[in-house]
């Protein structure tokens, strides 16, 4: 039970973007899932998430700087 409560304390919202996701596109839900499990069975699933977070961070800032162009 604690267990359960941890997890869903700390990943509550990659619960939600996958529901979310599942529903509008399930290609999306896949590759996430793959992501995944890439990052937990390989030997290099540090590097792979590591990796990942680098180029979700620069998504993330690329899509800020487009959206104050655009307005």
């Amino acid at each position: 039970m604690r267990h359960g409560i941890f997890c869903l304390g700390c990943c509550w919202l990659l619960m939600a973007l996958l529901f979310v996701g599942g529903l509008m596109n399930l290609a999306w839900v896949a590759a996430i899932a793959l992501l995944v499990l890439l990052e937990k069975t390989t030997p290099w699933g540090v590097q792979i998430s590591l990796l990942t977070g680098a180029l979700l961070i620069e998504w993330g800032f690329i899509s800020v700087i487009r959206a104050g162009f655009a307005a």
